[in-house]
Parts: structure tokens; C-alpha cells; sequence
């Protein structure tokens, strides 16, 4: 059976390798596991309750809700009968949703749970376009999802055969909103191609099959988990899907899963925490830690370092990253991370614990893989984001040195938006990714700034923040930052301090921590981070050290406008809050 379209992907386990637990998730305090028969069937009942309530091809849908499996049977469902998926954050705010209803005039709605109904039930007030909402959870007063099950039971199965043939694999599959850090959302729109080229291009290299489980906790909404959902069916790879990401340490425990997608920030985390029981240790204890931590670090892919660190690698894996590997259930055979750029350091000690890193690329326009580090060590370069997968092209302006690609990956374009659409894909079919970057022995991709981020101090220099902030974020005691100086004789920073780990170094020296708010006017702190910020400034050109900062109280948040939904920083909003603390430094 060829692979088109992503509907085929369900048709092709249930054809080729059903699994008794295609997807699987905790209901009330149990593994609810359903096989691949069960997601078909579930799939079929939405399709025919969508067609009862007058729905069919190219009328959207929303999808708003965390991972789960019924994201993934109202996914299979609007897409069986041709209509198109708009799924959406969670976290966004009400005006952003009035937004997206109207622009993609949606005519139904599934929403998660409570919180979440009454968010769009606000949102929707007075919007004639939308005809109803569906719930997940159940809630007094509104409608369940069950219902449109309902609808769809008395109908027959077969009657979705020609609607499901009539699915072209350049048809509209989803339109994805992406935030972007100014404006208004733009849609996204990728077909049924664009996302399986996608998989068929990643699939030779992900080094699990079908008897390997995944643990899923990255939003199914954004594209890059989405993707991921498709590839997992087509090898048969069992998705577990975490409880929140408060509770993955747990599930990781429970599941034992042999793969799951992260983006750095978790990791930088899952470091962190592991750093602070290493401090608390005593002793040979606490040297033995250390000793393994220091030697991680030296870790490279691409190096034979010599029979005596490989032996004591060998020792420090028996001793110390054993509890590492047990920690994340004890199966996994590779971790994908995408979304931001990961520190190299965090690379090098978790392939030298045993836990192989695959640090990829892309963006939602460009479904969204364009590059992925391999599994096998020899292709994977430390400090890049891989070569490009296969049927996808990858080359760098010449002009500024601008990341194009080309391939079947790249959307059909953003929807309603032709103007902005031939802004990012030229005449010859190249995608502008607005990332500067180099090819790294004329073949690894390696990323050096957004393009729009970089800025000119008054010297004339251009500094790109975005290197910069990661180099600060290796700070235990650092949690986010945020360069500026535009104009400007000198760069410096706003930085949100990390408090647990700002606790964590106060108890280790002895300091009576009072409130965040009083900590950070401290002058032993304040000091504290003078030398972490002189740590970063280290290997950094004259013109891009950081010469001054300030500590902000509290987290910059989706909620409050300053991060995109992927925890991007909305620099414009962040220096429009903090203008005055801005100003203070210059």
C-alpha cells in the first residue's frame, strides 16, 4: 500500500503490524491502552458524527487540548472526510482565539476541559460561524465529545470509503497558527504531503520499531509532536502519553519508554535537578559524581579519546549515569530534541551517559524537519543540528548568510496570506527560514542567530543575542535571558533568575534565603552572578560581552505575553515591560 496521505498511516498498522496498544493513557490512576482496531474505530464514529452535524471537505475544525487520546481520534476524524484540523495552544489567550476562529472560520470546536470550555465559550460569544463545542473531560452544561460518537454509531463505515479516496495528498491536511513574536497569528497550511514526506524522510534514521514504546508530552498541536505522532504509526512505535509535564518524571518510570521528543529546556532541567543531588552528596560520594560529570563533558561523538578515558567512562557509567539511564525509565535508546538550540554540554554528557541525543531543525512551514543529527556517532557533530533528511535541500545565502531549503516539506503557504507567502518562498521554490547559519564540513548544519534578532550597537558591530543567552542559560542559577543593547555603546542583559537553584547555591554557602524578591538586591548575590555572567563573557568578542545586567523577579510566561508558546521570548514585549530597567543600564 503507497503512503500519500496521513490517513493511510493508520490503514497501513492496521494492515500491516495492529498494536494492542497503539495509544495508551492514565485514566483515573490506570494505563487505558487502545489497539490500533480501537483508534480506526473511534476515527470512523467521528467522521460520520462530523457529517451528521453537516461537515465535509475543507471546513475546519479545532482541536484544543493537552496530549491525550482522543486529540488523536478527532485528528483521524476530521481528516477522513476531508475537512481540515486547526489544532491550537492550550496556554494562548482568549483574544488569540477569537482570532483563529474567525480567520479560519472554524464551524467546530473539541476543547479539553473545564478551564478550557470557558475560555472559547468567551472567545465564541456571538460568533455565528461556530456551531458547537465538544468537551473531552466531562462538564456540566456542555457538550461531550461522546455525543458526536453518538451520531456517528447508527451510520455505516463504508459510506466514509469515497470521501476518504477523494483526499488528495496536496489537499490542506491542518493549519497551524504560529505565534510568531509579533503580530497577529499567521496559518500555517500543510498538506497531507508535506507531512508525509516528512516522515518517510526522517524514518530511515530513528533507530526504534515496532516493539518500542514512546512517551509523548511535547504539544500535540505544534508540529513537531505532530509529525512525530504520524512517524510512530507508521513504524508501530506504542505512544504512552505523559499525565502533564509536571508528572513525565513519573511516567518516565512507569512506562519505560525506548524514545521521546523533548526540546532543551526539559533537559537543561532534568541536568539541573541531577547537579543539585550531586551537590548534596558528601565525601567519595559527592568526588565520584563530580569525577564522572567533569569527564561527560569531554564526551565527543566524533573522537576515540584513548584507552584510558574510555575505561574510566566504563567506570563512571557503572558507578553514576546507571541511576541517569534508571531515572528515564531505563529503556531509552535515543532522546530527539528540537524546538531551540541545545548546549552542547548537555549533548556531550548524556551521550557519554549512554543516552544518544538527536538534535534536529525545522519549522512549522517546513513540516517541520529539515535536519536531524543521526543516531550513529559518527553523524552526529556535537554543537550542530545534523544533516538534512532525505528529499530535502538545505543551502546558505550567500548575501547574509540566511538558511534556504527546498523540498516537498515546505508549506503550501500561510492561509489568506499570499503577500506574506511569497515574502519567505521565492520564485525557485526556496523556503527563507530567517535563521543565519554554516554548513559544518560542507554538509552539518550548524545555527547562529535569527536573522531579525541580531542587532547593531553604536559601534557599528552586530551582536547576535541568541548564542549569547544559551552560553548564560548554562547557569544553574539562570533560568531565562534576554541580550540587548540596540544602539548602544555595549551589550547587556535581563536575567530571571532560576530560584530553585538560587536556593539550592544559598543553602550549599549558607545564606538565610528570605523572598525572591529581597535575594536578588543581596550584594553576595548580585555578586554571584557577576561571576556567572563573566563566565559566559568568556570566548565572546570584546564588542559582545556583557557588560551589564539586571535580576527580574519573577518568570517571564506564555500568560503574560512574554514568551511565544514554544517558550520563545517575545523581545519586543519584554522590552516594552522593562523599558525603564533597560534604560537603567545604558
Amino acid at each position: 500500500m503507497e503512503i500519500t496521505r496521513t490517513i493511510d498511516l493508520l490503514s497501513h498498522q492496521l494492515a500491516n503490524y495492529p498494536q494492542p496498544d497503539c495509544l495508551a493513557a492514565k485514566e483515573n490512576g490506570n494505563w487505558v491502552k487502545y489497539s490500533t482496531q480501537d483508534v480506526q474505530d473511534y476515527a470512523n464514529n467521528v467522521s460520520l458524527g462530523l457529517l451528521k452535524l453537516g461537515l465535509g471537505k475543507n471546513d475546519k475544525v479545532a482541536i484544543i487540548s493537552f496530549n491525550r487520546p482522543e486529540w488523536v481520534f478527532a485528528d483521524f476524524g476530521i481528516q477522513q472526510i476531508g475537512a481540515i484540523s486547526v489544532p491550537m495552544y492550550p496556554t494562548i489567550t482568549v483574544e488569540d482565539y477569537r482570532y483563529i476562529f474567525n480567520d479560519a472560520e472554524v464551524k467546530v470546536i473539541f476543547v479539553a476541559d473545564a478551564s478550557l470550555y470557558n475560555k472559547v465559550a468567551a472567545a465564541t460569544e456571538g460568533m455565528e460561524s461556530v456551531k458547537e463545542i465538544y468537551t473531552f473531560d466531562q462538564i456540566p452544561g456542555a457538550k461531550h465529545w461522546t455525543e458526536v460518537l453518538e451520531l456517528g454509531k447508527g451510520g455505516d463505515a463504508q459510506q466514509l470509503e469515497p470521501l476518504k479516496a477523494a483526499v488528495q495528498p496536496d489537499d490542506i491536511l491542518t493549519i497551524i497558527y504560529t505565534s510568531g513574536t509579533t503580530g497577529n497569528p499567521k496559518g500555517v497550511m500543510l498538506t497531507h504531503n508535506n507531512i508525509v514526506s516528512n516522515v518517510q524522510g526522517v524514518m530511515p534514521y530513528v533507530p526504534v520499531n515496532r516493539t518500542h514504546r514512546a512517551l509523548s508530552f511535547l504539544p500535540l498541536c505544534h508540529i513537531f509532536e505532530r509529525m512525530l505522532l504520524y512517524l510512530y504509526m507508521r513504524i508501530g512505535v506504542s505512544i504512552y502519553y505523559a499525565e502533564s509535564i509536571e508528572m513525565v518524571a513519573e511516567n518516565l518510570k512507569e512506562v519505560k519508554p525506548h524514545v521521546f521528543t523533548t526540546v532543551p529546556r526539559l533537559l537543561e532541567k532534568v541536568y539541573d535537578k541531577i547537579v543539585a543531588k550531586g551537590m548534596e552528596l558528601t565525601g567519595i560520594k559527592r568526588k565520584l559524581f563530580f569525577w564522572a560529570l567533569e569527564l561527560g563533558l569531554k564526551y565527543d561523538t566524533r573522537e576515540d579519546q584513548g584507552w584510558w578515558y574510555n575505561k574510566q567512562l566504563e567506570l563512571a557509567n557503572k558507578l553514576i549515569f546507571s541511576k541517569w539511564r534508571e531515572a528515564l525509565g531505563g529503556n531509552v535508546i535515543a532522546i530527539v530534541s528540537g524546538g531551540a538550540a541545545l548546549q552542547p554540554r548537555l549533548a556531550r554528557v548524556f551521550w557519554a551517559a549512554n543516552i544518544r541525543i538527536m538534535e534536529g531543525y525545522g519549522l512549522t512551514e517546513t513540516s517541520p524537519v529539515i535536519t536531524v543529527n543521526r543516531f550513529e556517532a559518527d553523524n552526529n557533530v556535537i554543537g550542530t543540528v545534523g544533516l538534512p533528511i532525505d528529499g530535502v535541500e538545505v543551502k546558505i545565502a550567500e548575501e547574509d548568510g540566511e538558511i534556504l531549503t527546498r523540498g516537498p516539506h515546505v508549506m503550501k503557504g500561510y492561509y489568506k496570506k499570499p503577500e506574506l507567502t511569497a515574502e519567505v518562498i521565492d520564485a525557485d521554490g526556496w523556503f527563507h527560514t530567517g535563521d543565519i547559519g554554516q554548513l559544518i564540513e560542507g554538509k552539518y548544519l550548524k545555527i547562529t542567530d535569527r536573522k531579525k534578532e541580531m542587532f547593531k550597537t553604536s559601534g557599528g558591530k552586530y551582536v547576535a543575542p541568541q548564542p549569547i543567552e544559551n552560553k548564560l542559560k548554562e547557569s544553574v542559577v539562570i533560568e531565562q535571558a534576554m541580550v540587548v543593547g540596540s544602539g548602544q555603546k555595549y551589550a547587556a542583559a535581563l536575567i530571571v533568575p532560576s530560584f530553585l537553584g538560587l536556593q539550592d547555591w544559598c543553602q550549599h554557602k549558607g545564606i538565610k534565603y528570605t523572598s525572591d524578591e529581597e535575594m536578588i538586591t543581596k550584594p553576595e548575590i548580585l555578586e554571584k552572578y557577576q561571576r556567572e555572567i563573566a563566565k559566559a563573557n568568556e570566548g565572546l568578542a570584546q564588542y559582545e560581552t556583557i557588560k551589564k545586567f539586571r535580576l527580574i523577579p519573577r518568570m517571564w510566561t506564555v500568560e503574560t505575553g512574554e514568551l511565544t508558546p514554544t517558550l520563545k521570548v517575545k523581545r519586543k514585549n519584554i522590552t516594552t515591560n522593562y523599558s525603564d530597567v533597560i534604560d537603567s543600564m545604558f
